[in-house]
């Protein structure tokens, strides 16, 4: 049985998009996936499904759209999938926690950094449904405006790594 992980968008600790882990579980769950996981409060959830990716992020939306009033997004991606996002990280004298993944809902346009604005020497690249970008002086002042990452959700690479040997073990 393949086993997915699903990255939230807009899910955090407290304030607005609140939510849980053990809640997301019990949702996963109710869905009918198995051996599910939850890592960090960020909305990172593992599981096994007989289903495919477009149907569980599909579901597994609606479900969390009727619990918190609006749908947070869903991006998911198999172990494969994850295994060569975090095993392909461009940029590579970069600290992992500076190097952030944007995990997307489709596969971004090929001029999607034509626009890019990045006062502090950020650095982006395209890959398959993610945008990788580099921030020099860490993400949370910095200016970097990017449109092509507003319908993201991003973590950074050591949390891609995690996630990626959560996976891996999951599998053995």
């Amino acid at each position: 049985m393949p086993i997915y992980i699903a990255l939230l968008r807009a899910v955090n600790v407290g304030g607005t998009g609140a939510l849980p882990m053990a809640e997301l579980k019990t949702i996963c769950e109710g869905l009918g996936f198995t051996d599910v996981k939850t890592y960090i409060q960020s909305g990172n959830v593992l599981f096994r499904s007989d289903e495919s990716e477009k149907t569980v992020e599909e579901r597994l939306g609606a479900a969390l759209g009727q619990k918190m009033g609006k749908r947070p997004g869903v991006m998911v991606r198999s172990r494969k999938e994850l295994d060569a996002i975090a095993g392909n990280a461009p940029f590579p004298d970069a600290k992992p926690n500076f190097l952030l993944v944007y995990f997307l809902p489709e596969k971004p346009p090929a001029d999607a950094l034509d626009k890019m604005v990045a006062p502090d020497g950020e650095e982006a690249k395209l890959a398959a449904r993610e945008i990788y970008v580099h921030y020099p002086n860490g993400s949370g002042r910095s200016k970097l405006k990017l449109p092509a990452l507003k319908p993201g959700t991003s973590r950074n690479l050591n949390t891609v790594r995690k996630l990626a040997e959560m996976a891996a073990a999951m599998e053995a």
